[in-house]
């Protein structure tokens, strides 16, 4: 299993960085280009002298290629956190106007309606992170109808860099609420390679739940046996889908201790689900969570591109019915009997027509996006 590079941000590997890291990463990208030719020793034992003399010079410009990349991914770094620090306060004016702390300049239109009574009474803007996570496609799916009762009382979500060991944390402030005590929860995310986009393994906070209140488990009761003497129905809980297993991620084993292909590629997935999850609150949520809420995101993520070719081929298959109904018209005028025969068999073939595209507009989805390597590979 691997992943490209360009799914990761980097500058969340290469932050920081200063002369002696900068050296230490170089010999990094040589070390792992020289076990890489030591894994293909036999194609190039296999090569004439010049040809192979011929590769090694590629090897050196290759090398002189990851010196200069590694000094644009530093700078890129210091940009990204540069206007991280331009972005923070535009943040903060944000989440005041979001929970009611600070007010808008109020418009004839809005005094109107506090005018109203109770809809002027609404404080900040309600369900915002919750109506903007709900209309990402990746994150809608893991938030269920019980978990939206909680991220009701979630006022801001804000994301950092680490640097020992590198990586980033995501923050899930909270309103108290009845359903846990924590007001906050984290995400960190560590990686293990400075040189290699791989994740190490992620770490999310234990929630405090409040008793009959835990939303990752569900309670079971069944009724005794026939015949027991236990007349008391038998309670049990088990685990269930929810946002809130974002904070429990998958654990990842020692290195000593071996998994089987199965359970390798079972974890794999897990961590790369993972990953998407988090990648997406940080790139797509934060900043835009805005966009996110009113829906207008959606149309600028390219969701939408695969509907409107849908129409267009539903419009298409309707113009070839016309023109089959047209011809079968005129021929019905020729020959009755031969014209009833091929008006069947151009019904069917219309039938066919419209099931095929109905199978194309439920085929089409949207392609996620390729995710980080894990330390298992």
């Amino acid at each position: 299993m691997s992943y490209d590079k360009d799914i990761f941000s980097m500058p969340d590997l290469t932050a920081g960085f200063n002369d002696e890291d900068r050296a230490a990463l170089v010999n990094a990208l040589k070390n792992k280009l020289e076990s890489l030719t030591g894994q293909h020793s036999e194609l190039l034992e296999i090569l004439s002298p010049t040809v192979r003399k011929r590769v090694e010079d590629l090897r050196e410009i290759l090398s002189q290629h990851d010196e200069i990349e590694t000094k644009f991914f530093e700078e890129k770094a210091a940009l990204e956190a540069k206007y991280q620090k331009l972005y923070e306060p535009l943040y903060t004016k944000r989440y005041d106007i979001v929970n009611g702390v600070a007010e808008v300049e109020a418009t004839n239109e809005v005094a109107m309606d506090q005018d109203g009574g109770k809809a002027g009474e609404e404080k900040g803007v309600p369900d915002f992170w919750l109506t903007a996570m709900k209309t990402n496609d990746v994150l809608s799916e893991e938030i269920t109808e019980r978990d939206e009762g909680a991220l009701k009382h979630l006022k801001d979500i804000k994301w950092s860099r680490i640097d020992d060991p590198k990586g980033f944390k995501l923050e899930f402030f909270f309103d108290t609420n009845p359903y846990f005590k924590n007001s906050i929860l984290t995400k960190t995310y560590h990686m293990v390679d400075e040189n290699e986009p791989i994740l190490e393994k992620a770490i999310g906070t234990e929630i405090e739940w409040y008793p009959g209140k835990c939303l990752t488990q569900k309670l079971l009761k069944k009724k005794p046996r026939k015949g027991s003497k236990n007349a008391k129905p038998v309670t049990k809980t088990e685990d269930c889908a929810s946002f809130f297993n974002f904070f429990s991620p998958p654990e990842v084993p020692k290195e000593d201790e071996d998994l089987d292909e199965e359970s390798a590629e079972e974890l794999q997935n897990q961590m790369e689900q993972d990953y998407d999850i988090g990648s997406t609150i940080r790139d797509k949520i934060i900043p835009h969570a805005t966009s996110w809420f009113t829906g207008e995101a959606v149309h600028g993520d390219g969701f939408d591109d695969s509907d409107d070719d849908d129409e267009d081929d539903e419009l298409y298959d309707d113009d070839d019915e016309d023109e089959e109904d047209v011809d079968d018209d005129e021929e019905e005028e020729d020959d009755e009997d031969e014209d009833q025969d091929e008006g069947k068999t151009n019904k069917k073939s219309s039938a066919g027509k419209k099931e095929k595209s109905a199978r194309t507009e439920v085929g089409d989805g949207q392609h996620g996006e390729r995710r980080p390597e894990s330390k298992q590979e």
